[in-house]
């Protein structure tokens, strides 16, 4: 079997588990709170990503990076994953899955945006129209087609999601020049997280409840959101020869979570969420067209 080949297994293995995540989301959720599931499931991956960093004899690699960059590990931590799936997992809380589940994929069109001024980068006129025809879906989701629709929609809950995408972009953002191992990096981030996420459950007397359908709920989160698919991920894009083929794979993610969403949590998707996730998907496509089509951007 070719690299190739082999890598775009990884990359639709990824993509197929990212896909039931948004219905896990729902259903773990209707056991655990949002701070408690994100607990539970920042634990979980903490496990996989220390079996995987061993099994590369990388540990020492994690004590040097937190003691060479404790500040910059720790603020990390603070916002993936700690207050990226808390404003996450408070969204979906709030929200049908039909709707958080293609507003959060909004953060690819929105990472170009945040990245120009942050990184001092030149921002296309095409990454603007990605990003305008990304959110025009959003729009069109979040109204289900009406000037008054947002009546029906829990402006709190799209608040969150939407602050979620930002907090995303950010810690891509503030990762760029890290020369870092990226497992390695995101081990240290969510070393830094958990100790942080256990006080807040302490404080708010929610510390994760032990049945067996909470502990399942978090182990799939963990695994299939956080740990295995991160890893997986990135093998992919290691082992591929044009990892343009990979990368395009994640267009798939939207679409089947949206069918697992109807049929398996019984959601009857609104006739508004189809062409507001073809936007969404539309203006990624243009995003990562503009992005390749630019050169190299530098940064000050």
């Amino acid at each position: 079997m070719t690299n190739q080949k082999l890598a775009l297994i990884y990359g639709l293995c990824t993509v197929l588990l990212w896909s039931t995540v948004a219905t896990a989301f729902k259903i773990s959720l209707g056991i655990l709170s949002p701070l408690q599931l994100v607990t539970g499931a920042s634990f979980v991956s903490l496990l996989v990503l220390l079996l995987g960093v061993s099994a590369k004899g990388h540990l020492s690699h994690v004590v040097s990076a937190i003691r060479n960059r404790p500040a910059f590990y720790l603020a990390l931590g603070a916002i993936n994953p700690a207050a990226y799936y808390l404003a996450l997992f408070a969204g979906y809380d709030r929200l049908p899955a039909q709707i958080a589940a293609p507003v959060n994929y909004s953060w690819a069109v929105l990472l170009p945006l945040l990245a120009a001024p942050i990184l001092k980068q030149a921002l296309t006129r095409w990454q603007v129209l990605g990003c305008a025809i990304g959110y025009a879906g959003v729009t069109l989701i979040a109204t289900r087609g009406r000037l008054d629709g947002l009546d029906t929609v829990d402006p709190i809950g799209l608040g969150l999601i939407l602050f979620s995408a930002v907090l995303w972009c950010l810690y891509w953002i503030l990762n760029t020049g890290n020369k870092e191992d990226p497992i390695v990096s995101l081990l240290c981030c969510t070393l830094c997280s958990v100790p942080l996420l256990l006080v807040l459950n302490v404080i708010h007397g929610e510390l994760p409840t032990l049945t067996w359908g909470a502990v399942a709920g978090a182990a799939y989160v963990g695994l299939f959101e956080m740990g295995i698919t991160s890893m997986l991920w990135l093998k992919a894009l290691k082992t591929a020869k044009h990892t343009s083929q990979v990368s395009s794979l994640v267009f798939l993610s939207p679409v089947c979570s949206i069918l697992l969403i109807g049929t398996v949590l019984g959601e009857t998707i609104h006739p508004t969420v189809y062409p507001g996730m073809a936007l969404i998907l539309a203006g990624m496509v243009v995003t990562q067209w503009a992005e390749r089509k630019q050169p190299q951007p530098t940064v000050a």
